[in-house]
This record gives structure tokens, sequence and C-alpha cells, in this order.
């Protein structure tokens, strides 16, 4: 028996982002569900259960960060949002309110797709996670405490090590710089966003090949990308 399409809710006001998102989504194996408005949205959400959620923050019947407050109120659903607003601070208000990323119009339908299909794959994994989080040629067995690119293990340094490994728990999504101070450093080095740009400098440097899966997010934190090896 095939498997049912994982169901996608777009709640988004622009008709053209749905003339656009619809057929793409089924083109890669989606179900959309449409919504215009956030209350529709939220109806849909409780009463469809969506496997992830496009979120726009301009939407006309309520400011998208109110939606996604109300959303997280009632779902762990995994929450993309799609949005014209590229400044920093909204970003992590955003992130901070519950979402799981970020992606900002215009966005590039691979890179939304790519995003999408981390975000149900964690989501259908969180579950069971397992100790060992593999992406491209990079291994992290965080029960053993070893990371080893192509094969090759990595001589890390104790705070490397709590670095990536922060990094490897949430894999595909964008990490705060705040968070990663606190697990890392302790709630008093909170605001010593130097210490984090010197070490992940580090961290990039010993990653080698693997270096492009370290992704900067400008102004909010860092992202570990998930790859098919």
């Amino acid at each position: 028996m095939t498997a049912a399409p994982l169901s996608i809710l777009v709640i988004d006001d622009e008709p053209q982002i749905h003339r656009f998102l619809g057929p793409a989504l089924e083109a890669a194996g989606y179900a959309p569900l449409r919504a215009e408005t956030a209350r529709e949205g939220l109806r849909l959400a409780a009463a469809r259960g969506p496997a992830c959620v496009l979120l726009d923050l301009g939407l006309p019947d309520m400011d998208g960060k109110e939606a996604l407050a109300r959303l997280r109120a009632f779902s762990a659903v995994p929450i993309i949002i799609i949005s014209a607003r590229d400044r920093e601070a909204e970003k992590v208000a955003a992130l901070d309110a519950g979402a799981d990323d970020y992606v900002e119009k215009p966005f590039g339908l691979a890179e939304l797709l790519a995003r999408l299909r981390a975000q149900t794959r964690r989501a259908l994994l969180s579950e069971v996670p397992s100790p060992i989080v593999t992406t491209g040629p990079l291994q992290v067995d965080l029960e053993r405490r070893v990371a080893r690119v192509a094969g090759v293990e990595l001589s890390l340094t104790p705070r490397e090590w709590d670095l990536l490994a922060a990094l490897a728990r949430d894999l595909g999504r964008v990490v705060m710089q705040r968070r990663l101070l606190t697990e890392v450093w302790g709630p008093a080095h909170v605001e010593d966003n130097q210490y984090l740009r010197v070490y992940v400098g580090q961290l990039r440097a010993k990653l080698g090949e693997a270096a492009r899966l370290l992704r900067t997010e400008p102004g909010v934190g860092y992202r570990l990308l998930e790859e098919v090896a």
C-alpha cells in the first residue's frame, strides 16, 4: 500500500505564492493545504494535522508572530517562516517565538524544499533519536563523543566538541547564538559572541571538506546543514 503524501499547510495571503507553491509541492510528493488568513490557517492546522507549516508574517487578519504563538500553543508541528521581512530582529523574534526555520522572500524553490525535507524528516525521527548523526561526509557519534569526516576521526577540544554536538542535535535547524553560548560556555557568557565566532572558525578548519555544512545565519545563529551522503 502506498503511504499517503505528507500534507504541508501554506498560510499566506498572496495568491501568487499559492499558485507557485501548490504545484511545486505536489510535484515534490506533498499534499498542499491552502490558507489565506491566520484564522483559516489555525483552523486547518488543528483539523488536518499537517506535517509542516509554511507561515507568512504579513497576514491580513493577524500579525504572523501572534499566529505563530497561537499555533505553538496547541501544536509542535515544524514551522518555517516565509516572509519578506528580512531584518535580523524579525528573524530572531520569530525563532524565539517557536519557529523552526526562516526563509526570506523571494526564495529559491530548491532551498525551500530542502528546508522542508529536513524539518519533516526531523519530526518523523524525533520520537526515536539516533545517537549517531550523519550528514554528508560528517558523522557525529553523540554517545561516544567522536566525530569523523570521511571515516577519519577529528581531534576536537572539549569546547569544539560541545559546539558541534549542539549543532548536530538540531541538524538542519538554526541554533540561536544565545542558546549556543549558554549550552557551551554557560549563562554568564550569553553575550560573548566573539567566543562563538572564534570557535566556529576553529571548528570549520578541522572539519575540512565538511566545513561547507556549517552555515552562518547572520545575526541569528548557526546551522549544520543536512546532506545525504
